[in-house]
């Protein structure tokens, strides 16, 4: 009777529900805050929640991102039907700027050893660094400060953390270590690895339900292939590459009426380009050196500049390029590997390709009936409107002349209908 007893408590305790049956949903987040990050994020919470998880681990390493994104994230996690833990990892890892107001408008907070959050001046998460600042008066810059300094004391007080460090970090771009995170209560714990994390915020009450996460199985909520596609174009030097493209596209497509691909190719590269200038701080002045730089190259194909006009549309292109971007802010930085090789490319194409293509348009037609206009030759016998014969080029055409043309006498060729020449006296 005993081990009866004992096999149905074994039973019950092996059909009841505990914390290694629980899943944890996972996502991570390395690089610059942007619109695909914001889908990507809503999806995952969606996810988790339609799986019934114990939370979404959102694990972040960011520079910072775009304030629109940045608001569209907080507020999917002020909704979110599910508690989301943001993860600042691996060690060495930053919440700068957007990630600063994304790691403390989580449920949990966490980080791991030798990370960093802060510098979440209100420009910065904008996405403009210096050259926006350069751009707006100073009653808008006070105007944004403001908002930003309003924005993270409604996350942090809606969180129950630091309030006075949140606007310091926003007002004077305050950014401090893990360590002394926790201690000034702008996280809630420090965990160096993702099972140590679980093992911490098990238990943790959230909107009346309490997690059962430790030992819990990570199930890793991957990016599909939409979000990884604008991802990846959501980076400075997929912007200048596509710039290139169109470039060379659209000219290989004027000089080579017909040949489609590079004007198909051009017009798509244009498109995403133009698509993401809305989206990247794009410096203006920058975008119109480039401008110049391909104005000048072309100009000296018609120009006797003995290659001065190219030299400056190297320059300008460099310059422009170098421009381009706000290279103040590490994500918004356009590398030299990209800058050099892309002005030493556009030179050798307008010089080598586009050139000799404009080249060429200039010259002299060398074949086909139009090389006849303005030859001469004797009639051979008299031309009027009605008729008449020349020989040209060891050929005998018929002739006519709206004024009469005596046999022997030179005959200048001004047009040519079919196999007929028409022709005028010679002066």
């Amino acid at each position: 009777m005993k081990r009866l007893l004992n096999i149905l408590a074994a039973s019950i305790l092996l059909a009841t529900p505990t914390a290694q049956g629980a899943q944890v949903g996972l996502i991570k987040i390395h690089g610059a805050i942007g619109p695909a990050t914001a889908s990507y994020i809503s999806r995952a919470i969606d996810v988790a929640v339609a799986r019934n998880y114990e939370c979404l681990v959102i694990q972040l390493d960011t520079p910072g991102g775009l304030l629109d994104s940045t608001q569209d994230i907080v507020k999917k996690f002020f909704e979110a039907k599910i508690p989301v833990v943001v993860y600042v990892a691996p060690n060495g890892a930053t919440a700068t700027s957007a990630g600063c107001f994304i790691t403390l408008a989580a449920d949990i907070a966490a980080m791991a050893p030798n990370s960093t959050i802060g510098a979440a001046h209100v420009v910065n998460l904008g996405g403009g660094g210096s050259d926006k600042e350069s751009k707006v008066d100073d009653v808008m810059k006070q105007k944004m400060e403001n908002f930003g300094i309003s924005y993270i004391e409604m996350i942090a007080g809606k969180r129950n953390r630091n309030i006075e460090w949140a606007k310091s970090a926003t007002k004077e771009s305050a950014s401090i270590t893990a360590d002394k995170a926790l201690e000034v209560n702008v996280i809630d714990l420090i965990a160096k690895d993702l099972p140590e994390l679980l093992h911490e915020i098990d238990g943790h009450e959230i909107n009346g339900r309490e997690l059962k996460t430790s030992g819990a199985k990570i199930v890793p909520i991957k990016m599909i292939a939409r979000e990884k596609f604008f991802q990846m174009l959501w980076r400075p030097e997929i912007m200048f590459v596509l710039m290139l493209i169109a470039i060379y596209g659209i000219i290989a497509e004027l000089n080579n009426p017909g040949a489609i691909f590079p004007g198909v190719a051009g017009a798509i590269a244009l498109v995403l380009a133009l698509y993401m200038s809305a989206i990247l701080p794009v410096n203006i002045a920058g975008l119109a050196l480039i401008l110049l730089a391909i104005a000048l190259f072309v100009i000296d194909v018609y120009a006797t500049s003995h290659g001065v006009l190219t030299v400056g549309g190297i320059v300008s292109f460099f310059l422009g390029a170098l421009m381009l971007f706000d290279r103040s802010e590490p994500m918004f930085r356009l590398s030299l590997s990209y800058i050099i090789p892309g002005t030493l490319l556009t030179a050798a194409f307008f010089l080598f390709v586009a050139g000799a293509g404009l080249r060429a348009q200039r010259l002299p037609v060398r074949a086909g009936k139009e090389t006849m206009l303005g030859k001469t030759a004797p009639a051979l016998k008299r031309i009027d409107a009605t008729g008449g014969k020349v020989f040209v080029e060891g050929e005998y055409w018929n002739a006519t002349s709206e004024v009469p043309i005596e046999e022997g006498q030179l005959a200048e060729i001004v047009g040519v209908d079919g196999l007929n020449l028409k022709v005028k006296p010679k002066i």
